[in-house]
C-alpha cells in the first residue's frame, strides 16, 4: 500500500460531504437543502420508500423533511406506461414534490416535514418533467 492510498483516522471519521442546494419558494423563503438518503419506511401500513432531506430556511436551524413514495403509486404508473420508472425518474418526482411544498407551505418546519406522493401527483409531476 502506498502512503497516498492510506486513510488516516481523521479521514475515516469525517462525515460525507453534502452538496447544499438552494431553492426560492413561492412563499418568499430561500431554502437550502441536501439529500440525506432513502429507506424502506416502516411507518405506514403499505410498502413505501422514504426519501429524507435536511432543510433550512434561515441557515441556522436544520430539520428533516421526508417524502414518502408508496410502491403502489410506482406500480400504477408502470401499469399505465408499460415500464417501470428509473431511480433517477423517481428522484426527480421526489424533488418536484419537495419544491411544491417549498412553494405552497408557509412554515415548512411546522407543517411540511412529512410529504406524501400519491399516484395522481406522481403522474402530474413526472409529466412536468417530460417523463412518459
Amino acid at each position: 500500500m502506498t502512503e497516498d492510498s492510506r486513510l488516516t483516522t481523521n479521514d475515516q471519521n469525517q462525515r460525507p460531504l453534502r452538496r447544499m442546494k438552494t431553492y426560492t419558494g413561492g412563499q418568499g423563503y430561500v431554502y437550502q437543502y441536501y439529500f440525506v438518503g432513502k429507506r424502506q419506511s416502516n411507518s405506514t401500513t403499505r410498502p413505501t420508500t422514504e426519501y429524507i432531506f435536511d432543510v433550512t430556511s434561515d441557515r441556522k436551524t436544520m430539520f428533516a423533511v421526508s417524502v414518502f413514495l408508496p410502491d403502489e403509486a410506482l406500480k400504477t404508473w408502470a401499469a399505465s406506461h408499460g415500464r417501470a420508472l428509473t431511480d433517477a425518474e423517481q428522484y426527480g418526482a421526489i424533488k418536484m414534490r419537495l419544491f411544491r411544498a417549498f412553494d405552497e407551505i408557509e412554515d415548512m418546519m411546522a407543517n411540511g416535514r412529512s410529504l406524501q406522493l400519491d399516484a395522481s401527483t406522481l403522474e402530474e409531476l413526472l409529466s412536468t418533467l417530460g417523463v412518459t
